[in-house]
């Protein structure tokens, strides 16, 4: 088959297609012919030699497939070749074929293209196992998201209307401002031209928000706290300014404030496929029935992956980018 399997770090450019050997599902596995795969952050730091991959996973890239069962393992029940699904993989996406834990597939919606499919799996489950179960969201609270229109930024802000949650956004331009407003954010912030910890006190009559969803670490985590409200939850699911930062205790004490954060890859099938379970039951009938719909930037075959990572690293998509694989 055909992969994309760079033979060591670097630029886009080691993002050549090579030939590797199909792989062949475990028992409480399925074999997918893959129809596209999406683009995540992980991704360009996996190929920058920045992310350890756990051990066991593919060298293979890619962490969200949706294509067609084509095999599944002797243990698996619920799948059958013919049958169109959407995976969280640890690896291997970027292929023509690619395995996937029976456990973290999810049927494709009805109508849905598998270009849009494939987005939906990595953001989705980070984004519901941070906010809900990580950020213990409650109906009627606000959130900051950082990262507005990334692919992690759009689908918080959708979960956040779902659920009942108001969403203040911070993004890189007017544009994109505009974009996560269209998107279901009820505020966005241009963190350019303006000081987001300022704005988000203004907009919430002093308050602050509830939660903090950030992916920027560093310099921003101090900031984050200064408009956290009391009881606030601050969860980490990146860090593109840095790992550490200078924390004020008495802030957090006075506040009562929770600091936490989680990374999906490491964590055991039994952990992702009960996010799975929870997603087909709450989530998916709001695609289903229109509430909610992907949003996908742009398209690339799995022969441009170089230039997918390009535009990822530009900084310039707004919602998911997508290899197109068959």
């Amino acid at each position: 088959m055909t992969a994309i399997d760079p033979a060591a770090p670097g630029g886009p450019e080691v993002l050549i297609p090579v030939s590797r050997p199909v792989p062949q599902p475990s028992p409480s596995e399925v074999l997918v012919k893959v129809a596209a795969a999406g683009v995540n952050r992980p991704d360009v730091l996996q190929r920058l030699g920045l992310y350890p991959m756990p051990p066991g996973t593919p060298t293979i890239m890619g962490l969200e497939i949706a294509g067609t069962v084509v095999a599944v393992g002797s243990e698996v029940t619920r799948w059958r070749p013919g049958d169109a699904v959407c995976a969280l993989v640890a690896g291997g996406g970027y292929a023509e074929y690619c395995t996937a834990p029976a456990g973290q597939c999810l049927p494709v919606p009805a109508g849905m293209a598998m270009t849009d499919a494939a987005g939906l799996p990595e953001t989705w489950f980070t984004v519901w196992s941070n906010v809900m179960d990580r950020g213990r969201a409650r109906p009627g609270e606000t959130i900051l998201i950082h990262g507005g229109t990334s692919g992690i930024g759009i689908t918080a802000l959708q979960l956040a209307k779902e659920v009942g949650l108001t969403a203040i956004a911070t993004c890189g331009s007017d544009e994109k401002c505009a974009a996560a407003m269209a998107h279901g954010a009820a505020h966005a912030i241009n963190y350019k031209t303006q000081d987001f910890a300022a704005e988000v006190l203004a907009l919430t009559g002093g308050k602050g928000v509830d939660i903090v969803l950030d992916m920027v670490g560093g310099d921003y985590v101090p900031k984050n706290i200064a408009c956290m409200a009391d009881d606030a939850r601050h969860v980490s699911i990146a860090f593109q300014r840095g790992p550490t930062a200078e924390v004020n205790l008495a802030l957090v004490m006075r506040k009562r404030l929770v600091l936490t954060g989680s990374m999906l890859r490491p964590r055991p099938i039994a952990f992702k496929t009960a996010i799975a379970e929870t997603l087909e039951g709450v989530i998916w009938p709001a695609f289903e029935a229109g509430r909610l719909t992907p949003v996908t930037d742009m398209v690339f075959l799995l022969a441009e992956a170089a230039a997918a990572h390009a535009r990822m690293e530009a900084g310039a998509h707004v919602g998911k980018i997508v290899l197109q694989v068959s």
